[in-house]
């Protein structure tokens, strides 16, 4: 005979006074990057699920010297004015920055966004980079920020005018997009002329520098004229690599057809959900070039030549990293020695 036995329930766990509990808290920042990683896998594995490796890999083996060669000369001529539309809006925000010392940031950030996932490491560097150098690291920052805002609206507004001009898979619905931007801008523009700008108020602070900085920064001396310029330049550069690629991946369609396709495809580059620049990219080309009668293997082809070539343009970047390494290392050295 067996004798039943009671098993006395388990009390809950409970937590003794000044014992301290330790809580698993993810940040903001990293769940938000991980997001963006994530989006920009979904979107290149969709895209294999659908059209297989092979335009991937096709793309790729075509890549010659001579596709090497244009690429590393755009290259240069966009950092060149990518820094020196920096160095006018840094000059004017009172953060002066020689346009050598512009070229080798840009160059260092280009490479850095190019590998890393997020496509942004590389301007947080050199704004920092750049603040500490000049004393000011809060001009720094608001530096890049207000040019890679200026590149981004002279880009939009190149972009609408040849979407008009040319025919693309979007050019019905740009009366109706246009029209509601310039709705939104207005309200925009509208909403911070009446928000506060006296007194000690946080907010009323940031406005007023905003203010200054967008005036100092844009438009003192004649500042827009040469901002333009060089974001114009920027543009066509990066238009002129994407139809280098198109042409390395065996695109035989005419620049009219090109032109805007490379267009929305440059647009979707700036989604925060890539790596490496590869994600929406490769999306946005494949659904364009199908969509305007080519084939989305072209369009993905085209996006992961174009990654290539970008890739390549930017190596000089890889340069400046290690020479600044290598003087970083000797100038240690050199202390050592002295204080030894």
């Amino acid at each position: 005979m067996h004798t039943a036995t009671t098993l006395a329930p388990t009390a809950p766990h409970t937590v003794r006074p000044g014992v301290p509990v330790m809580r698993v808290v993810v940040p903001t920042k990293v769940i938000v990057a991980w997001a963006k990683i994530l989006g920009a896998v979904a979107i290149l594995a969709v895209l294999l699920w659908r059209v297989g490796t092979g335009p991937f890999l096709d793309g790729l083996r075509l890549i010659n010297v001579w596709a090497l060669v244009a690429a590393l000369a755009i290259g240069g001529l966009t950092t060149v004015c990518c820094a020196w539309r920096w160095s006018i809006v840094s000059e004017g925000l009172g953060v002066r920055l020689p346009l050598g010392a512009a070229v080798a940031h840009c160059y260092r950030s280009v490479f850095l966004n190019s590998t890393l996932p997020g496509g942004v490491i590389g301007d947080v560097d050199r704004a920092v980079r750049h603040g500490k150098d000049a004393g000011d690291v809060g001009r720094g920052v608001r530096a890049v920020v207000l040019e890679r805002t200026a590149g981004q609206i002279v880009q939009a507004v190149i972009a609408v005018i040849v979407l008009f001009a040319c025919p693309s898979p979007v050019q019905r619905y740009l009366p109706v997009a246009s029209a509601v931007a310039i709705v939104a801008g207005a309200l925009v523009y509208a909403a911070t002329r009446v928000l506060p700008r006296r007194g000690p108020s946080r907010f009323a602070r940031a406005m007023r520098t905003a203010e200054r900085d967008v005036r100092d920064g844009l438009f003192a001396n004649g500042n827009w004229f040469g901002i333009l310029v060089a974001s114009s330049v920027v543009v066509g550069g990066h238009l002129a690599m994407f139809v280098v690629a198109a042409r390395t991946a065996g695109a035989t369609a005419p620049l009219s057809l090109l032109m805007p396709l490379t267009l929305l495809a440059l647009l979707a580059m700036g989604l925060p959900l890539s790596i490496g620049g590869f994600g929406p990219r490769e999306g946005v080309a494949a659904w364009a070039f199908a969509a305007a009668g080519l084939t989305a293997d072209q369009g993905v082809a085209t996006a992961m030549v174009y990654g290539a070539l970008a890739l390549v343009s930017s190596l000089p970047g890889a340069a400046v990293l290690v020479a600044r390494r290598l003087r970083f290392s000797g100038r240690s050295f050199r202390e050592g020695q002295l204080g030894g």
